[in-house]
């Protein structure tokens, strides 16, 4: 699938370090673009893929979204399939055109964007050097077609949500971390005071944990 995107990429030959950074509901390829500075000082890759479903947000306003939404119900299983296959295709060939470091490839996602995010990198972990979900959540339905943890296997997942969150209740990402548990992994869990949003302190902690398990080591342009 050729999804739009926005995309970050540092001078030189690379290859470069990666974040695929997925937005939320009702946002764009531009949403999550700001925080490309900050990975890894500027020195990283940041891909921003747009979700392929396109409403009407407000007057003279577009959103966009990977799955339709339910009212918090399960993602519909054919729609869901088909977004996850859809942004494993743009993944592959972003890959294969790109200076992308395969050993340094990190996989992000806010709120909707999150859930992808689980769904891609939880079916390949090994592909993977970290697993990020922002104010997200792991759907049981989700979880319970997902392959366990593969033994001597590590994926790093960072997970965080807020404490007052009016729109994924902070319960959500409490099971979250509860399934990524039994599943095998052990999640880095933070919760904030704010909403459904990503404040300082959150992104002081998310750079904090990627620096120390995916850039270290890694060289700058």
């Amino acid at each position: 699938m050729d999804l739009l995107h926005t995309a970050h990429v540092p001078p030189g030959p690379g290859p470069f370090p990666t974040v695929i950074a997925l937005h939320g509901w009702g946002a764009s390829a531009h949403d999550l673009f700001g925080l490309a500075p900050y990975f890894h000082g500027g020195g990283a890759m940041v891909v921003c893929p747009e979700g392929p479903l396109a409403f009407q947000a407000g007057p003279g306003a577009v959103g966009h979204g990977w799955f339709p939404i339910t009212g918090g119900g399960p993602p519909d299983a054919a729609s869901f399939e088909e977004a996850v296959d859809g942004l494993g295709t743009f993944l592959d060939a972003w890959i294969r055109t790109h200076p992308v470091d395969p050993e340094r490839l990190v996989l992000l996602g806010f709120s909707q964007g999150g859930v992808m995010a689980y769904a891609l990198a939880l079916r390949e972990p090994a592909r993977f050097a970290a697993l990020v979900a922002l104010s997200s959540w792991l759907p049981a339905e989700l979880a319970g077609r997902l392959p366990r943890c593969p033994e001597g296997a590590s994926l790093p997942v960072f997970v965080s949500h807020g404490a007052e969150d009016p729109m994924i209740p902070i319960s959500r990402g409490q099971e979250s971390k509860d399934r990524l548990v039994e599943l095998g992994y052990t999640p880095v869990y933070r919760e904030y005071a704010m909403q459904h949003e990503i404040r300082p302190e959150c992104l002081r902690d998310l750079l904090e944990f990627l620096d120390a398990e995916v850039f270290a080591g890694a060289g700058r342009s």
